[in-house]
């Protein structure tokens, strides 16, 4: 197959015009674990890590639904050294937390599994994860990696490209964590401008994917609002009440301002026909649509 006819899923999905709003997976704990190699195609669970440390690591992540991601500098990295690992979250009442550390054998990555179990440090700065997962989908890495290079020489130090965060058909794709905010469809310059909002607190609509503390729906009615009354902060808009309806749901969003404004948005979900989705896949299948309508 010649590169002229190479099928790549971000290029469809921008044809179709997929919508972003409500992609977001849902979560509020993220794992970083440095890795320098190469990436295997599933991440982290294809490393040749010490088998049992492997296992309890993995164990910790999943009793409370941690997304384990590879992640590296962009560029040139250095052979040696300690690597560093964290435990990322979002806490119910927006707060970040955050515990770094470093590891040079497999068993020092074992703190992970403790820090699982510690509340964390507060505060911190966020960390903006880029996928460039190229082994998982080759348009993470055809998109990601220009996206990651210009994020990378903005902000250095709060950069890293990483493994599959999902939804491979709206690469270039970023995640700022702990915030947990998803944005899609990126590239070299779009990305410095929405993460330069975000850094200043302004979410816009543009490019949102979601917010991984919502569900879909939710999510789908925030995109809403912040594209018709404009860009606000990530904790500028509450979820008052979602009432669901078999495909359809009532959201209720207001803002923490005194005497704010009530938005009552209407959703719907319909599942779209079968459709090739990523660059690997050999299958087809349908994903879920949201749309949302706010009332007058």
């Amino acid at each position: 197959m010649t590169s002229a006819s190479r099928f790549f899923c971000s290029d469809a999905a921008r044809f179709r015009a997929d919508p972003l709003a409500g992609t977001a997976p849902y979560g509020s704990t993220w794992i970083l674990v440095e890795y320098r190699g190469g990436w295997p195609p599933n991440g982290f669970d294809g490393l040749p890590l010490e088998p049992e440390t492997k296992r309890l690591v993995f164990a910790a992540a999943q009793a409370l639904r941690a997304r384990i991601l590879l992640i590296r500098r962009h560029g040139r990295r250095p052979a040696d050294g300690p690597r560093r690992w964290a435990v990322l979250r979002y806490g119910t009442d927006g707060a970040h937390r955050q515990t770094w550390g470093t590891w040079t054998r497999d068993e020092d990555l074992l703190g992970i599994v403790t820090a699982l179990a510690e509340p964390g440090d507060p505060g911190g700065p966020p960390v903006v994860l880029v996928c460039a997962h190229g082994l998982h989908d080759a348009c993470c890495a055809v998109r990601g990696r220009p996206v990651g290079r210009a994020l990378s020489e903005r902000w250095p130090d709060l950069v890293w490209e990483c493994t599959h965060i999902g939804g491979d058909r709206f690469a270039a794709n970023v995640v700022v964590a702990p915030d947990g905010v998803y944005y899609g469809n990126l590239d070299a310059a779009s990305s410095v401008e929405v993460v330069e909002d975000h850094l200043a607190d302004r979410v816009h609509a543009d490019h949102l994917r979601g917010y991984t503390n919502l569900f879909p729906p939710q999510q789908t009615a925030v995109a809403a609002v912040l594209g018709r009354f404009g860009p606000a902060g990530r904790h500028h808009y509450v979820i008052e009440e979602t009432v669901r309806d078999t495909d359809r749901w009532l959201v209720r969003v207001t803002s923490r301002a005194p005497r704010s404004p009530v938005h009552d948005i209407d959703v719907r979900s319909y599942r779209t026909p079968p459709r090739q989705l990523t660059c690997r896949g050999r299958s087809v299948s349908s994903t879920v649509v949201y749309e949302a309508t706010i009332r007058p």
